[in-house]
């Protein structure tokens, strides 16, 4: 197997463009992958040293762009305002345990697309963008395409996660992210992120290949609930060592009512 570490996109890019190259950013996923002989890459290409991929900044619309070698512990931390910014930071603080969260990267998570993962639930619920380098250029697609099935994604051969965008946080929102696992870190059996102004939008995961979205909701209890009967109803859960498809469905109403007034409370 080859090993490269550019320094550039540009290196990074041509190192890509051999047959069965990967990207190796975290290494918690991959390497793991590796070691059950799940995945066999002819050539690795490491991100570790390229800084265009590190930085949180503010842009002028009221948006932020987070370079995809973000670490989870850098995002568990992040301190800005906004229901976006939030609502991201509360996903990092359960992401797994701190040696991980010290080592994994944002988009290493989102480019490997776990549909039990906290982030492509997360960032679907935010209305981020995942911005996508290649040698053409760089290019936005919204989190809702990005994500397409289960450890599938939009990314093309030779293409890299870049960043995240989160959007301009909306006045007076709240976000709560919860989360139910079998132990503190573990993947999610059932997972919902909610953003809530004047009504609420939510994004399920661990209940189908992609998150699922929902959005426009009424704030009141029954409205809440129609929508989570409707949600486990229309959903396709895996039945796995963690849970049943069952157990999913019949967790999901009452999760996303925590989640919807959790965010109410916070806005």
């Amino acid at each position: 197997m080859e090993f490269f570490s550019p320094t550039s996109l540009e290196e990074a890019y041509r190192a890509l463009s051999a047959d069965e190259a990967q990207c190796l950013a975290g290494g918690q996923s991959l390497v793991a992958m590796m070691n059950l002989g799940l995945v066999s890459p002819r050539r690795l290409v490491s991100l570790r040293k390229i800084e265009s991929l590190r930085g949180i900044t503010r842009q002028s619309d009221g948006s932020v762009r987070i370079g995809a070698m973000t670490t989870h512990a850098e995002l568990a931390n992040l301190d800005l305002p906004g229901a976006p910014a939030s609502l991201l930071a509360n996903a990092a603080c359960v992401v797994a345990y701190p040696a991980v969260r010290m080592q994994g990267t944002l988009g290493g998570s989102i480019a490997h697309a776990d549909p039990a993962a906290d982030y492509p639930v997360v960032l679907t619920a935010a209305r981020a963008s995942v911005e996508i380098g290649s040698p053409l250029g760089p290019r936005l697609t919204s989190a809702s395409d990005f994500f397409r099935g289960v450890f599938e994604t939009a990314l093309q051969h030779g293409e890299i996660v870049t960043a995240v965008v989160l959007p301009s946080p909306e006045v007076g929102a709240g976000a709560a992210y919860e989360k139910l696992s079998l132990v503190a870190g573990d993947f999610a059996i059932v997972s919902v992120a909610a953003i809530v102004a004047e009504t609420a939008r939510i994004a399920i995961g661990g209940c189908s290949p992609k998150p699922m979205f929902a959005s426009d909701i009424d704030l009141t209890d029954d409205a809440i609930l129609i929508v989570g009967k409707r949600i486990a109803m229309d959903s396709d859960p895996p039945s796995d060592q963690r849970a049943s498809a069952a157990y999913r469905r019949r967790v999901v109403p009452e999760l996303i009512r925590r989640a919807v007034r959790a965010a109410q409370a916070s806005a």
